[in-house]
């Protein structure tokens, strides 16, 4: 695994008006690159890479609303449930797949993973840190905890599947996947001392072993 990676010096003049693990994510891609955005919300990550990296981007999500924003800005997005598979998309037909701030969402967490690295020759998620010592402060308090990354109470919440960073490295591991760029973030910078306690966010880039 690579060393926890800084956003670089020379960051598109766009980049701050990204959410953080954004940020890292555009980082990590080149330009003119084949991107697959999933669970692409309003389209804002497509935009940015489209208009600073020169990418080809394409995205997937659900919801009407989302996939109006998208239109509006002249992206291309297909209309898909991520837990029915990516069959619409042949073998390694992007350059890199992102799913930022989803995987905590999904039912069928093995199976999207594998589908991102089969349509994609790399792969780039974000999740929020469940590990946070505050997160295990509001545990040992006995109630679930609630964040900027984690707003939801515990009945109304989408995520279904929270992880800390280790956990993702293991699943990685069993998948086959091997981690080629780590980002563990709080404030928006990466963390070195403590990261698995003091991160707010995790970013992870992958490929197929």
């Amino acid at each position: 695994m690579s060393a926890q990676a800084a956003l670089p010096a020379d960051a598109r003049a766009a980049a701050p008006l990204l959410r953080d693990d954004l940020r890292q994510i555009a980082a990590w891609i080149e330009d003119g690159a084949r991107v697959l955005d999933l669970g692409c919300g309003d389209g804002t990550l497509m935009a940015d890479l489209r208009d600073s990296r020169y990418a080809r981007v394409y995205g997937v999500e659900i919801s009407d609303e989302s996939i109006l924003a998208c239109a509006r800005r002249g992206l291309s997005v297909i209309q898909a449930d991520l837990e029915s598979g990516l069959r619409m998309f042949p073998d390694r037909m992007f350059d890199t797949v992102v799913l930022s701030q989803t995987l905590q969402a999904m039912h069928q967490t093995e199976a999207v993973l594998r589908e991102m690295s089969r349509v994609g020759r790399q792969g780039i998620v974000s999740f929020p840190n469940f590990g946070h010592w505050t997160h295990l402060l509001s545990l040992l308090g006995g109630r679930m905890p609630v964040s900027p990354q984690m707003p939801y109470q515990w009945y109304d919440t989408p995520n279904v599947h929270l992880c800390t960073p280790k956990d993702f490295e293991i699943l990685a591991a069993r998948l086959g996947l091997a981690i080629t760029g780590r980002a563990l973030l709080a404030a928006g910078q990466p963390v070195s001392f403590l990261p698995n306690l003091r991160s707010k966010m995790a970013v992870y880039r992958f490929e197929t072993k």
